[in-house]
């Protein structure tokens, strides 16, 4: 039993690398977020009394659609030999994204929400515009 655990884990571990390439601190920054936001959405709902099963299922489908355009920017990469750079646009964006997505959760609770979460806002549009001007310097 423990040999397929760490055979398991050994494959999750490789298709992990293989579709997101190096698992660096975008990528686990982009799952933390991802997860945030899930968890913040349901306490927000929950909080508003609109929780319920299909928002949940929608929320999850959302994520997962997120992971699989980081997937396919970092195949993009490979082929455009672009060392990440589409991929790192791509999870920028995201990024910028899902704290929007989180802020307003925490709006929604009636929280306050200290301004330098605001700024940062800005600052990933910022780094996600110079990732895509970069890669089409590159294709260039």
């Amino acid at each position: 039993m423990e040999v397929i655990l760490k055979v398991g884990i050994l494959g999750f571990g490789a298709a992990f690398g293989y579709l997101f390439g190096e698992v660096d601190l975008l990528v686990k920054v982009l799952v933390c977020f991802i997860v945030a936001d899930y968890i913040s959405g349901l306490l927000a709902s929950g909080y508003q009394g609109k929780l319920n099963s299909k928002m949940g299922f929608k929320g999850i489908a959302k994520k997962i659609a997120i992971l699989i355009l980081v997937a396919i920017a970092h195949q993009i990469d490979l082929i455009l030999g672009t060392y990440n750079s589409t991929r790192d646009a791509v999870i920028f964006f995201y990024l910028a994204n899902e704290l929007i997505s989180i802020l307003e959760n925490f709006i929604r609770m009636e929280m306050k929400v200290p301004e330098v979460l605001k700024n940062l806002i800005s600052i990933f549009d910022s780094k996600a515009g110079k990732e895509e001007k970069k890669n089409n310097e590159n294709m260039n």
